[in-house]
């Protein structure tokens, strides 16, 4: 079941504006959910080339390694060189999934630049190409994505992925009159993008919302993103409610934070190798992970390169290992405080 927040963990711009409206969709939610995770959640399909592992990408027909480089954290790199040195050296060992964003590093650009500049001479062609825009608004989310696409320097976006989705009515925004979905519909027409998602971290009650809304319009999202973690197995759990539901619409699943930004490394109750092993076992087609540091780099293909899944036993040790310091969410800040919420920081972001 989803552990219900209480008021004092949410932040104050996700405190619903109708709590019958709220509690009605978590009802839902976890009915819906709990019908389909008596399911099995098949796997995607698997090949391997070399020292890395690829996954089926949902309906799309497109293969993706997965391990993916995360954006944020190309931003935070020393300088431009090792930012260049990470994302090469990822993409001549087998990697060819770069996760990035509009808004990272409180959205100076440095992150899409980077990235930009790195997949220069031919990368850009080797690689799957992801991004992802906050506007609310049909206006703000196209310039975003004009601003995206200059940064990155290319001519379009393999999917674009509708931001932090961390509000009950963030999916009234996206399908709205005037709202997102028009410019993305607009941009797959013009070939500036291929696919759509959409992305979050607050509650499995929002993305189940945003599937529920998407599936009563007759709208296929081809992609979702959500954490996966050895803490979230144990507290309003995005792999236990949503991911169930989104295999079994053919969504490509792509998750996020196995270590939580660091912070579930400070619990002392798993390593980062469990952190990956337990992150590459669930059924989703990329693991999206942070590396600043080469070394970071190097430790993850390590993984990779020597990844077996893990049994249910094992994985249900590794969580069993990390439940009580995972059941006040204390590791999962972006659950409980707005520690990763840049849209609440700059609400202007949305439009």
């Amino acid at each position: 079941m989803i552990a219900m927040p209480s008021s004092d963990f949410l932040p104050r711009h996700f405190l619903p504006l109708d709590r019958r409206k709220f509690l009605g969709a978590v009802t839902a939610g976890v009915l819906l959910a709990e019908s389909v995770e008596a399911q099995t959640t098949v796997f995607p399909m698997e090949t391997k080339r070399g020292d890395m592992l690829y996954r089926s990408f949902g309906k799309t027909g497109e293969t993706v390694s997965v391990l993916g480089i995360g954006g944020s954290h190309i931003g935070q790199a020393e300088s431009d060189a090792p930012a260049t040195k990470i994302i090469r050296t990822a993409v001549d060992r087998g990697v060819n999934f770069m996760d990035n964003s509009w808004d990272y590093n409180n959205g100076n650009s440095k992150a899409e630049t980077r990235m930009g500049q790195a997949l220069r001479d031919g990368y850009r062609q080797r690689i799957f190409l992801m991004t992802k825009v906050d506007g609310r608004t049909k206006a703000a989310a196209a310039k975003q994505l004009e601003e995206s696409l200059r940064r990155l320097q290319t001519d379009h976006i393999d999917l674009l992925q509708f931001h932090e989705v961390i509000r009950m009515e963030d999916p009234d925004r996206f399908f709205a009159p005037g709202g997102a979905r028009e410019a993305f519909d607009d941009a797959k027409k013009a070939g500036k993008i291929r696919f759509i998602g959409f992305t979050g971290h607050k509650d499995p009650a929002v993305h189940l919302r945003m599937l529920d809304m998407a599936k009563g319009k007759g709208f296929h999202f081809d992609a979702v993103l959500f954490p996966s973690n050895v803490m979230d197995w144990n507290f309003r759990s995005f792999v236990h409610q949503v991911l169930p539901v989104a295999a079994r619409d053919g969504v490509a699943i792509q998750t996020m934070k196995p270590m939580g930004g660091k912070i579930i490394l400070d619990s002392k109750v798993v390593s980062p190798a469990e952190c990956l092993h337990y992150a590459l076992s669930q059924p989703t087609s990329v693991v999206i992970h942070g590396m600043d540091r080469m070394e970071y780099l190097e430790h993850a293909l390590g993984v990779v390169k020597n990844f077996k899944r893990l049994t249910a036993q094992q994985v249900d040790a590794l969580a069993a290992k990390a439940k009580n310091a995972a059941l006040a969410g204390g590791y999962e800040l972006y659950k409980t405080t707005n520690h990763f919420d840049a849209t609440a920081q700059h609400p202007d972001w949305l439009g």
